[in-house]
C-alpha cells in the first residue's frame, strides 16, 4: 500500500477506535478519560500498534490496557465492518504516559520562569 494511503487508514482507524471506547462495557475502560495518542499501522496493514493515555496516570492506562486486551477481538471485528476493511488489522494496546509527561514538563517549565507582571498591566 502507499504511504498516503496506510497514514489514511491509521487515522480512520483511530476516529473509529475512540467512538469504539465509548460504546465498551468492560469496567477497566469505563469511566475513564481515554486519549488514543496514535495508531501505527504496518505497511501491509496486517497489525496496528495503538497507544493509549489516560488523564489520571500510567496506571489507569495500563488498566485500560488489559481491558482493551480481552476486547480485541471484538474491537477488530467492528473496525473491519465500519470501515469495510477486507482485513481488519491485528490490534495491540500500548499504554502511552505522553499526556502526563507533557503536564510534568509544563509544570517544570513554568517553576523555572519568572512570572512577569502581567495581570497589574506593567512592562
Amino acid at each position: 500500500m502507499p504511504g498516503y494511503h496506510i497514514n489514511r487508514t491509521a487515522e480512520d482507524l483511530k476516529r473509529e477506535l475512540i467512538a469504539l471506547l465509548r460504546e465498551l462495557k468492560d469496567p477497566r475502560v469505563q469511566g475513564k478519560l481515554l486519549t488514543v495518542v496514535r495508531v501505527e499501522l504496518s505497511a501491509d496493514a496486517a497489525a496496528a500498534k495503538v497507544f493509549l493515555s489516560a488523564m489520571e496516570g500510567r496506571e489507569a492506562a495500563e488498566e485500560a490496557v488489559k481491558g482493551l486486551k480481552s476486547a480485541a477481538g471484538f474491537l477488530r471485528g467492528e473496525l473491519g465492518r465500519r470501515l469495510r476493511l477486507r482485513k481488519a488489522p491485528e490490534l495491540r494496546f500500548v499504554a502511552d504516559a505522553s499526556i502526563e509527561d507533557g503536564t510534568r514538563i509544563t509544570r517544570l517549565i513554568e517553576l523555572l520562569v519568572p512570572k512577569t507582571d502581567e495581570q497589574d498591566g506593567s512592562e
